[in-house]
């Protein structure tokens, strides 16, 4: 006990680089490391910090320093990006990531003053369910000022390993960001039990977490509709260099090729595997380019070929806006290909990466040397949201493109629901902490709709994901290979799937609630 409060006398001490050092260890409960107790504790110890500020400025100020390390280490992986490109240096993306973090700490800081200037301070069931509240208004506006940044809700260190869902099972009546709040209230309530010297509630809350991370996953649900996810494993260098378009077209074959010959399936090929432009009405220069064609109908028949009768391939692909006889633009798109080489249809990525796919105020930027990461002088051009691909007998696919699978809510077409969710990516930009970080979002997905999501990949992590947010296969970083099997069935409707982002607002105003009728109590 001694140790315990002599190490807490340094914390208080030193609110600040105490602030830092926890939100860092908040982090932690973040894939890969997935070291929730300590995520939780470390938020526990912040809110007591918080709860001895003496003042709604003060407490801003000790969010911030805790946003600042929370952020910088749970976005370590956009340093690797940097190592990826020839246009800036790469010792530019280890100051990216504090200078991101340097913004997205206003978001924590927000948390803390709200919750400090509804409970008037003290370490209290008032704290506790306002931080509770603010922190989940606070992760709502991260995902849209800006065009949004929601990677790594503090929701995500609720999720249980690959085969069980853990305490995220909850998030379909409530959304990912009511659960970071769920989290938060369940670490600041551990430190009220704590200080009201409770410490047999306490130890046995800190059971039932134990016990709901690890209650084993509900049953497999397979369903009839036979697909081969395709991971080439291709190496960043790989994508980008017209050397290795053809040999990079020839992996995906190699593990595309039908193994039972006659059977109609789905197949599913990453985002940037395919340097071939599908669509039609381009001048010839940018097929003769990009193809050992030159013709994007002949680039068709080979992949039609390939795939055999029956079958559909979703295929991550880029096109092109021309305008004047050249390309204005490009989209980040998916491609859906029958057994006859016919487009069936294309979704277009909605959420864009800053830097990544579009360069902001590049009027501005561009002449002082700032570029995007990703090769090209053009920037890609946003899609206009969700939308379900009608595959006929191969079912209705959802789709989304690497990145924006993270935006809770923002997913599926509320109004024409589809089969599964399809999310293609290109994560060999992130390191080894980006992948699993991606892979958990997408989990976290599958469980709000209650839709299956499968996931390939250039180079892993590519998964089989059920509707309870379950892996039920994967290949992992690094590794080339196929997954074939059935797509598991997705569940009814769930209320998050029906209502979206305003479920979680709802559910913030009753956090907010209960901390106005706990303060009420306590004033008795």
């Amino acid at each position: 006990m001694a140790l315990v409060l002599s190490s807490w006398r340094y914390l208080a001490a030193r609110p600040r680089l105490s602030a830092v050092g926890l939100g860092l260890l908040a982090a932690t409960g973040f894939q890969p490391l997935g070291l929730w107790p300590l995520s939780l504790a470390a938020m526990a110890l912040f809110a007591a910090l918080l709860a001895e500020t003496p003042n709604a400025k003060r407490a801003a100020a000790l969010g911030w320093f805790f946003g600042l390390g929370h952020f910088t280490f749970g976005n370590n992986w956009i340093a690797a990006a940097f190592t990826h490109q020839a246009e800036m240096p790469a010792v530019l993306g280890w100051a990216a990531v504090p200078i991101l973090s340097l913004y997205l700490a206003i978001y924590p800081a927000l948390a803390a003053m709200g919750a400090r200037v509804i409970s008037r301070g003290g370490l209290s069931w008032t704290l506790a369910w306002a931080f509770a509240g603010c922190w989940t208004l606070s992760e709502l506006m991260r995902a849209m000022v800006f065009s949004g940044y929601t990677w790594n809700p503090f929701a995500m260190v609720l999720l249980g390993p690959f085969d069980r869902p853990g305490l995220a099972a909850i998030a379909p009546w409530m959304g990912t960001y009511a659960l970071s709040g769920i989290a938060v209230f369940v670490s600041a309530a551990l430190a009220v039990l704590v200080r009201e010297q409770r410490r047999l509630v306490a130890i046995l809350v800190a059971i039932l977490l134990v016990i709901g991370m690890y209650l084993p996953a509900p049953a497999e649900r397979e369903g009839k509709l036979q697909f081969t996810l395709v991971q080439p494993d291709l190496r960043q260098y790989r994508i980008s260099d017209p050397l290795y378009y053809e040999a990079n077209y020839l992996r995906l074959a190699e593990f595309t090729h039908p193994r039972q010959p006659g059977q109609p399936r789905l197949v599913l090929w990453p985002e940037s595997g395919l340097a071939d432009y599908l669509e039609p009405g381009y001048p010839q220069r940018y097929y003769d380019r990009m193809t050992a064609f030159g013709d994007p109908v002949l680039a068709r028949y080979r992949i039609a070929q390939l795939i055999g009768p029956g079958s559909v391939l979703l295929t991550g692909a880029v096109e092109l806006k021309i305008g004047g006889g050249r390309a204005v633009g490009a989209y980040n798109s998916v491609s859906a290909l029958d057994d006859q080489g016919a487009i069936l249809g294309s979704y277009d990525k909605a959420h864009l990466v800053p830097y990544g796919e579009y360069l902001p105020m590049r009027e501005v930027l561009e002449p002082i040397g700032l570029s995007r990461l990703v090769p090209g002088s053009i920037d890609f051009i946003p899609g206009p949201g969700p939308r379900t691909l009608d595959l006929g007998a191969l079912g209705k696919a959802g789709v989304q493109v690497c990145y924006e699978i993270v935006f809770s809510g923002e997913v599926a077409d509320r109004g024409n629901r589809p089969d599964f969710i399809f999310n293609p990516s290109n994560d060999g930009w992130f390191g080894s902490f980006g992948p699993p970080q991606h892979l958990a979002q997408a989990r976290l997905r599958a469980i709000e709709e209650g839709l299956p999501v499968l996931r390939s990949t250039t180079t892993g992590i590519s998964a089989v994901i059920d509707q309870h947010g379950v892996v039920r296969h994967y290949l992992p970083m690094h590794k080339a290979g196929r997954i074939d099997g059935k797509i598991p069935l997705a569940a009814s409707p769930t209320p998050f799937a029906r209502l979206g982002n305003a479920l979680a607002i709802a559910w913030a105003m009753v956090f907010l609630a209960l901390g106005y009728i706990a303060s009420r109590r306590g004033r008795r």
